[in-house]
């Protein structure tokens, strides 16, 4: 079989010859220079930002998602040169409380700029703060909205706070000089409380903080029967450090936990989410171990009071059981007197009615007269009899709730005082073994001080020995003193003068005739 093969020839016309890339960039820089002279302000998305430390120029990715956030429309790089940022990124920080970061919507001033080796790019000039601080209220109260219809921004506030919180799940960064504070506070409480403190590090500041707090309030939820409470504290930082808590993952991370959430982030001028969702909101990581004190203390306090309250009521009611027996008492004595009364003085009656009477119809009367006394006398006594039972049974069941109330609010009180008098002297132990360590360190210590000084006076002992005069003069060296001083120039010497030169046994008187100085 035949092959046949064709190739295509290209025939390029003059005009039509072929660019180098170096030489279309140039065209392409030319028309957009031309199409578009002037800066636009342009809305975009920040994805990402990069600060040149050493020359001090912002590099930024930007985007447009439109109104998918999982598309993405267009993407260009933008500069803002290091004269500019230094004010620009100042100036924005302070409006909007934010550092340009990702994630940020901005309005930019940008001019099109195309460079034949780094392509097509911005240059910034300006950004207006106010839309970036309106697109963060939006967000902000998005997320406020999408909290409550979900049934999140009050559901923890309805969860009870213990009285004693006591075992705590904290949730912070273990370097943070806030989560030190807080420890601090608790162990040195001027009462002697004791708090157990279990630490879920997390990260509590940048872009990365939103996922590490949830899943550590994910962990505490694994464990939430062994804690009262969670403590999610930050301490300090700028605004732009504390952002991160306005997110929707950490507010949903609260509304969902299954302990009442105690927040100290270190906020000063406003609320955020976190804030607004936890149970209880204070300013600092110490404000909230100062409130988890005071309130051990007021339930000490409280014990205190129903424990005098509880035994002033049983008083109370013994008092008051006692006094109504004894008006009983008087009240069944003057019914029985007045019964009896009554009774003797229809008796006198009948009898004097019956004096006229036959003598058989008077002893029938006498003997059924007794019989009615016998029956009122008996009636009076069981009735006597039945309510003073009444009134015992009454009294024994009153002093006996009395007294079971009382024991039981008794054996409370003192479960509450041998556990924090348990505590107190675990505490006590600890602080002498303490003390004991240190006491010994001190004693080796000073032991090993007394030696060195000890022996370095020993070394200036011997220096000063081997520098003794007499010695010198045992070696055949000799000392020439005028007026008993040493005589260490020619100067403190004229002629005449009487000097005297001490040698090894023994001392010369010479008077100076001539004095010669080395020239």
């Amino acid at each position: 079989m035949s092959q046949i093969f064709f190739r295509q020839t290209v025939v390029y016309e003059e005009h039509q010859a072929p660019l180098s890339l170096y030489e279309l960039h140039q065209q392409i820089r030319e028309e957009l220079e031309v199409a578009f002279p002037d800066s636009y302000w342009v809305v975009a998305e920040v994805a990402q930002v990069n600060v040149d430390r050493r020359k001090g120029h912002c590099y930024l990715t930007l985007v447009d998602k439109g109104d998918d956030a999982r598309q993405m429309l267009a993407q260009a790089k933008a500069t803002i040169w290091s004269s500019r940022y230094q004010m620009l990124g100042r100036y924005f920080e302070e409006k909007t409380g934010q550092p340009l970061r990702a994630g940020l919507k901005v309005l930019l001033q940008a001019s099109v700029r195309f460079h034949e080796l780094y392509g097509l790019s911005l240059d910034i000039t300006s950004i207006d703060p106010n839309y970036t601080i309106g697109d963060l209220a939006r967000q902000r109260l998005e997320t406020l909205k999408r909290l409550e219809a979900e049934g999140l921004l009050e559901a923890n506030k309805e969860l009870e706070l213990s009285l004693v919180p006591q075992r705590l799940a904290v949730i912070s960064s273990a370097t943070a000089a806030g989560f030190q504070d807080f420890i601090h506070q608790l162990e040195h409480n001027t009462y002697g409380y004791t708090f157990q403190t279990t630490l879920f590090p997390a990260v509590v500041q940048g872009n990365e903080a939103p996922a590490s707090v949830a899943k550590a309030f994910a962990q505490v939820a694994q464990y939430s029967e062994a804690f009262d409470a969670i403590v999610l504290i930050r301490g300090g930082g700028s605004q732009t450090d504390l952002s991160c808590f306005d997110d929707y993952k950490i507010a949903a991370a609260i509304g969902n936990a299954p302990l009442p959430v105690l927040t100290g982030i270190g906020h000063e001028r406003d609320e955020s989410i976190a804030d607004l969702v936890a149970h209880t909101r204070l300013k600092t990581p110490t404000a909230v171990a100062g409130f988890l004190i005071d309130r051990f203390r007021e339930a000490e306090t409280y014990a205190e009071d129903l424990f005098d309250s509880i035994r002033m009521f049983a008083a109370q009611q013994l008092k008051l059981t006692d006094d109504k027996l004894e008006r009983l008492s008087l009240r069944f004595q003057n019914l029985t007197r007045q019964q009896l009364q009554t009774r003797k003085d229809k008796l006198e009656n009948l009898s004097r009615g019956l004096l006229l009477k036959p003598k058989a119809y008077l002893e029938a009367q006498r003997h059924l007269l007794s019989g009615l006394e016998k029956d009122v006398s008996a009636g009076t006594k069981d009735l006597l009899h039945e309510r003073q039972r009444y009134l015992q049974e009454l009294s024994v069941c009153v002093e006996g709730k009395s007294q079971r109330y009382l024991h039981l609010k008794e054996h409370e009180l003192n479960h509450l005082v041998h556990c924090v008098e348990t505590e107190a002297k675990d505490k006590l132990k600890k602080e002498q073994l303490s003390f004991t360590k240190y006491n010994d360190k001190l004693a080796y210590t000073s032991k090993s001080k007394l030696q060195s000084e000890n022996h370095r006076l020993k070394l200036l002992e011997m220096s000063i020995e081997a520098n003794n005069p007499e010695k010198l003069l045992l070696r055949g060296y000799t000392l020439t003193l005028i007026n008993g001083k040493i005589i260490k120039s020619i100067k403190d010497v004229k002629t005449d003068d009487v000097v005297e030169t001490r040698m090894q046994d023994g001392s010369l008187h010479s008077i100076v005739v001539n004095i010669d100085t080395d020239e």
